[in-house]
């Protein structure tokens, strides 16, 4: 898509605690930010014979600004072309988080190559400098930091190294090291005096002593690059320990081979050139599937909701060897481990890498069969990130107050059925049939009519006799019947889709009104999107008669507003998952009415943050929520292409 102008620019994004966007219109107008909106500086320069530009960061102002002439975001890499003094100068941020390697995905490494070209045919002198300050790892600015450098390597990290000592929302990492590999070396300086340093063409820097407060000079790791035509430098994080799940402290995935900075930035070193080949394949391929299912305006949003899903996650080593995926809930209320954030962030994983929607699920699993959690339906969440040590949203594990029974038992057993059907293989579901059986049930009696409860889309409040979460229950038992079916067990996967096809008949006759169907089986006059209905669908349950899709789809798109179609009757806001899950019920030309809003949302909103979730449908104005990973939720409409 053309001069598409994305909210906010991923630039380095693994965890969510290693995460930095450019929330400006352009590289040099703003220092660049993690997804909170807190400052992560890094400082770009380029001198072109003898005259020093700016290409990053808004300071030294001593450095012009090079022009911005391009901006092109893809699936693991992000380029900046800019201009000046005969000079084409290409930046690329390449994070190659690819989904079906998960040693390389969990890599906190991102790559960042400087390619410069003659546009006037002439020969130029050129060397570059890069900086990145300790803001990057303190959660405020004042945290004392100590720093070292040794030969190619640099790395900054807190004086006090309070590892997993905090956990919440709004928050930064403020143990482990920040590091810095560039070949030439890197230095640990003041971050102002190098910068100006570079502009009067001095080529060392003075140093700095420790300890001291991030703020204080800004101390940084710098790197100059000698650029006769392309050079390079990695930037990375070490988080030590990233997460803890049941009291146990666990280490990032890449150490289970990698034992520290010197031999991760060694690996990384000796495949740059297959890791950018792969990443390559890897952009295109998904960017080609993603025009072919919707188009370039489509594949353009995708290629950005593709990292901002990976990135709200980190990949640790579980009990046992066993790889875990945690999300965090971004702006909303820091949980670990939500399942419903699983669920509307799965089709990503489903589509391309099932074994790490795997991932998410057994430590929801393993939590649920244990002593700890004592209530007969599915957990919300597993603790507030990074600490999954239970339960701590609604009632928690003291009550069943606050809690989403109907919607956490259909998350998990949908999300189950999918994933088995995926990996060709039900073994998933039979190391845990004895609790999907109770959710089953569960569903079975209290699913067709739910009590006055929340949903997922809980900002909304309680609703009782809530018709879309009644169809998630039902689909539920609809997975629960496939999954009979695949270990073997005919008579039983009859019986419970017989269940599941009363229940939906039954749905039919509440929920109708006029053509269209209720947002609550008691409230007459309103509507909602009825977006579980896609699994209907993709998993080829075949419970719901086609025309009610159909019905709901017309009358979808008659109530769109300028930036695309509400949840619901209640209110103007909308969630981009749920639009594009619900546009994907419709043939090509009803899926491209129903998103073509939102792409034009995300192209001109004002609110420079990465992809928000929640917003305004006639203003555009992000209501809530960002950098969530439930955007792996536009990946739903290629599920079409996985199951059939």
């Amino acid at each position: 898509m053309q001069d598409f102008r994305p909210p906010a620019v991923p630039l380095v994004t693994h965890t969510p605690y290693f995460s930095i966007w450019s929330m400006a219109e352009k590289l040099t107008d703003d220092w660049p930010r993690h997804w909170t909106g807190a400052i992560d500086g890094m400082c770009g320069l380029i001198r072109i014979d003898g005259k020093v530009y700016r290409f990053m960061g808004p300071q030294p102002s001593e450095a012009p600004a090079m022009e911005q002439a391009s901006l092109r975001v893809m699936p693991t890499r992000t380029q900046y072309k800019f201009r000046a003094a005969g000079v084409e100068l290409t930046v690329e941020f390449l994070s190659p988080i690819l989904a079906d390697d998960i040693e390389l995905a969990s890599r906190p490494v991102t790559y960042l190559t400087l390619t410069a070209e003659s546009t006037d045919g002439r020969k130029h002198d050129m060397e570059a400098y890069f900086d990145i300050t300790a803001e990057a790892c303190v959660d405020k600015p004042g945290q004392k930091v100590v720093g070292s450098t040794n030969g190619a390597i640099g790395s900054m990290g807190t004086e006090a190294q309070p590892i997993l000592g905090a956990s919440g929302d709004n928050i930064r990492i403020d143990w482990g090291q920040l590091l810095l590999y560039a070949p030439s070396g890197v230095a640990v300086c003041p971050a102002d005096e190098a910068r100006m340093a570079f502009v009067r063409g001095e080529h060392s820097f003075r140093g700095i002593t420790f300890p001291r407060a991030a703020s204080d000079r800004w101390p940084c790791l710098a790197a100059v690059l000698r650029l006769e035509k392309t050079a390079h430098l990695m930037i990375g994080y070490d988080e030590i320990y990233s997460a803890e799940y049941m009291g146990r402290k666990l280490r990032p995935w890449w150490r289970k081979k990698l034992r520290n900075a010197k031999e991760l930035f060694a690996s990384a070193e000796k495949e740059r050139e297959s890791i950018a080949r792969r990443a390559q394949e890897f952009d295109m391929r998904m960017m080609n599937e993603l025009k072919m299912r919707g188009g370039e305006a489509y594949a353009t949003l995708g290629a950005l909701a593709y990292r901002q899903a990976m990135a709200a996650h980190c990949i640790v080593e579980g009990p046992g060897g066993k790889s875990f995926m945690f999300s965090k809930e971004n702006f909303s209320n820091g949980c670990i481990g939500t399942v419903d954030v699983t669920y509307p962030g799965s089709p990503l994983f489903l589509a391309y890498a099932p074994d790490l929607l795997e991932a998410q699920l057994e430590p929801v699993m393993l939590y649920a069969e244990s002593s700890r959690w004592k209530f007969p339906f599915a957990p919300h969440d597993l603790g507030t990130y990074p600490l999954a040590n239970g339960q701590v949203y609604g009632g928690g594990e003291r009550t069943e107050e606050d809690q989403m029974p109907v919607e956490e038992c259909g998350n998990m057993l949908i999300l189950v059925d999918a994933l088995c059907k995926r990996q060709k293989s039900p073994e998933f579901a039979k190391r845990h049939w004895k609790k999907l059986t109770q959710w089953a049930n569960y569903l079975k009696n209290k699913g067709l009519d739910p009590e006055n409860q929340l949903c997922t889309d809980d900002f909304a409040g309680h609703l009782a006799h809530n018709a879309n979460l009644s169809l998630k229950a039902i689909i539920a038992l609809g997975a629960y019947a496939q999954l009979f079916e695949m270990v073997g067990k005919s008579a039983q996967a009859s019986e419970w889709r017989n269940v599941a096809m009363d229940m939906a008949s039954r749905w039919a006759q509440l929920a109708e009104e006029d053509g269209q169907y209720k947002l609550a089986f008691d409230k007459p006059g309103t509507w909602s999107l009825k977006y579980n209905l896609i699994w209907d669908d993709v998993l080829e349950m075949h419970l719901f008669p086609a025309n009610i899709k159909r019905k709901e789809l017309s009358n979808y798109i008659k109530r769109q507003n300028k930036y695309g179609l509400p949840l619901d009757s209640r209110a103007d806001y909308t969630k981009i998952d749920w639009v594009f899950w619900t546009a994907s019920m419709g043939d090509r030309e009803q899926f491209g009415k129903l998103i073509a809003p939102v792409l034009d949302w995300a192209n001109t909103t004002r609110d420079r943050v990465p992809l928000t979730d929640w917003y305004d449908t006639k203003t555009g104005k992000c209501v809530g929520f960002r950098a969530r990973s439930v955007v792996g939720g536009l990946f739903m409409p290629l599920l079409e292409t996985r199951y059939n």
